[in-house]
């Protein structure tokens, strides 16, 4: 849905790969919830960081944290008490910040691996792993993003399970770096947009796929009834990731740097874009430059859908 107003919302950018630089520890396949308990200073000044470089929203640091992954290689016993930090740590950081109009997002991402919705759990299995998600983020956050859904089951079972909240749901779609136009699941992308549109989310978004890749499915998603948004990672290729691995097996992009992403973001804008931001390997300088173009071009930075 094309975007006719001079307010753009901006995202923050990733966590994970930024948690690993800043606390110097080897990555694991629950690393950014080790962090988050054993060093939670880091989590929070990341938080901050985002903040002070123009970023209106930030996103709980509970991507990984979710009962299948703690089942598998981690501790399910900590489910809650990580999700109480998440929250604890983004709400210091908004306080401590003092920045105003800051809203948090909870985070709804793939329940077993990144980019492997085959081994992902059937639709009922799924729906009810998201409402336990979303019952134990609710009263820490202002609205829900569901990050990085690759399937059409996924994407109706995340949907569903927060609309139950009362509070706004964004989904961000991930679809294939080969410029198909599919999910990553190889469904048709443009199905989940009309499943989102038909649950009648608040937006609807791309976004942990190759910024050239987003590009390319432009015009699937200007075809939705909701407002749109992206926010790509700055990987050379996702393939190398295995469920239970680590990023350590990814490479990050030398051409991506923060004036060469922002200009990706404005493309996004120039084509209806309400909101953007930054996923893996995009950090705190990615989105200052996305925020001081925005300013240049006139536009206004806000957390709230126009």
């Amino acid at each position: 849905m094309k975007n006719n107003t001079t307010s753009i919302v901006l995202l923050d950018g990733g966590m994970g790969q930024e948690l690993i630089r800043r606390s110097k520890r080897a990555p694991q396949p629950m690393w950014s919830a080790a962090v988050m308990m054993e060093m939670p200073d880091i989590v929070r000044d990341l938080h901050i960081d985002y903040i002070n470089a123009g970023a209106k929203v930030i996103t709980l640091n509970t991507y990984s944290v979710t009962p299948d992954r703690l089942q598998r290689w981690g501790d399910p016993t900590q489910f809650k008490p990580l999700t109480e930090k998440a929250i604890e740590l983004a709400h210091t950081a908004r306080d401590k910040a003092g920045v105003s109009g800051v809203k948090i997002a909870g985070s709804l991402g793939p329940l077993v691996a990144s980019y492997r919705p085959d081994i992902a759990p059937d639709f009922e299995t799924a729906l009810e792993s998201y409402r336990d998600l979303v019952t134990t983020q609710a009263r820490g956050v202002d609205f829900f993003m569901a990050e990085t859904i690759a399937s059409l089951r996924e994407t109706r079972a995340v949907a569903i399970a927060a609309a139950e909240s009362g509070k706004p749901i964004w989904v961000a779609l991930s679809v294939e770096d080969n410029n198909s136009g599919n999910l990553r699941s190889g469904e048709s992308l443009q199905q989940a947009i009309e499943i989102l549109d038909e649950l009648e989310v608040d937006a609807v978004m791309l976004n942990c796929s190759k910024p050239e890749s987003i590009s390319s499915c432009w015009p699937q998603l200007d075809a939705s009834t909701r407002p749109v948004g992206a926010y790509a990672n700055g990987f050379t290729s996702i393939a190398a990731l295995q469920p239970g691995g680590t990023v350590a097996s990814l490479e990050a992009r030398h051409d991506l740097g923060p004036d060469e992403y922002a200009a990706f973001a404005m493309d996004w804008v120039s084509r209806g874009a309400s909101i953007v931001g930054g996923c893996c390997e995009v950090g705190p300088d990615h989105i200052a430059a996305i925020a001081q173009t925005l300013s240049n071009s006139g536009y206004t930075i806000s957390a709230d859908l126009a």
